[in-house]
C-alpha cells in the first residue's frame, strides 16, 4: 500500500463526486468533501465551501491543510446545469453554470497548486462529461463549461509537468443514478440505444478511473481525457 494522501474532492458530499471521495477512503486516503450543507461520507472531513467564491475556498483549504495537511490530489467535481435551449436561454443561466463549473474549477486548483509546487508533486483531475465533448440539446451553458476544463487541464500540464504535477480530465457519460432510474423507460431505452456498452455506468466506474489516474502508475498521464462513457463518444 501506498502512503495515505490528503485527497479533496469538491462536491464531494452527493452523487459521483460522494462515489469518487469513498473509492480514495477505502484505498486508505485522507479525505476532505466541499460541502455547503456539511454531510459527508463517513470518514472524509465536510468542510464549507463555495467554489464561486475565492474567499470561502480559501478557509477551506486552510482548514483542510489544519487538520489534515496540504492538499496532495484535488478532484473538481462541483457542477451545476440550467439546461434551457439556446434561443431561451438568459445570460444568468449561461454565466451561472461558467462561474461553477468552469471559472470555479480555476479557482480550486489554483489555490490548490501552491502546496502541490512546494512538494513539487500533485495530481488535479477534473470531472468534465461526455456533453462538454459530443454536445448536449439544451446545454450549451453545461457543454461549454466542460469542454472548458479540457484547455484549462493542457495549460496546467505545459505550466506544471515539470514539477511533478499531472492534470487530467475524466468525461463519464451517463451514470445509473436515481435521476436516470426515475427517466421514463423509452426515454431511457433511447439513450441506450446509443451507448455501444448497452447500459449506464456505475458510479464506481467513473470513481476507479479517478483513483487510478492519481496514483503513482499514472506519473506519466497528463493533459488527457479520459472518457468513462461505454463507447457513446468515441473520441468526441
Amino acid at each position: 500500500m501506498s502512503e495515505p494522501r490528503i485527497v479533496l474532492v469538491t462536491g464531494g458530499n452527493r452523487g459521483i463526486g460522494r462515489t469518487i471521495a469513498e473509492e480514495f477512503l477505502a484505498q486508505g486516503d485522507k479525505v476532505a468533501v466541499t460541502s455547503r450543507n456539511g454531510d459527508a461520507p463517513e470518514g472524509a472531513l465536510a468542510v464549507s465551501a463555495d467554489v464561486t467564491d475565492t474567499v470561502s475556498l480559501d478557509a477551506a483549504f486552510a482548514e483542510i491543510e489544519e487538520k489534515l495537511g496540504p492538499v496532495e490530489v484535488v478532484v473538481a467535481n462541483a457542477g451545476i446545469t440550467r439546461d434551457n435551449l439556446l434561443m431561451r436561454m438568459s445570460d444568468e443561466e449561461f454565466e451561472t453554470v461558467v462561474d461553477t463549473n468552469l471559472t470555479g474549477v480555476f479557482r480550486t486548483v489554483k489555490r490548490a497548486i501552491t502546496g502541490m509546487i512546494r512538494a513539487k508533486k500533485g495530481r488535479i483531475v477534473l470531472i468534465s462529461s461526455v456533453s462538454g465533448l459530443y454536445g448536449v440539446p439544451g446545454q450549451a451553458n453545461y457543454s461549454a463549461s466542460k469542454a472548458g476544463l479540457v484547455g484549462l487541464a493542457r495549460s496546467i500540464t505545459r505550466e506544471l509537468g515539470s514539477r511533478a504535477i499531472t492534470a487530467n480530465v475524466v468525461a463519464p457519460g451517463f451514470i445509473r443514478t436515481d435521476m436516470t432510474d426515475e427517466l421514463p423507460e423509452k426515454q431511457q431505452k433511447e439513450y441506450l440505444a446509443t451507448i455501444p456498452a448497452k447500459r449506464f455506468a456505475e458510479a464506481t466506474e467513473v470513481a476507479k478511473v479517478v483513483r487510478w489516474v492519481s496514483s503513482d502508475e499514472a506519473a506519466y498521464i497528463s493533459g488527457a481525457v479520459i472518457p468513462v462513457d461505454g463507447g457513446l463518444g468515441m473520441g468526441h
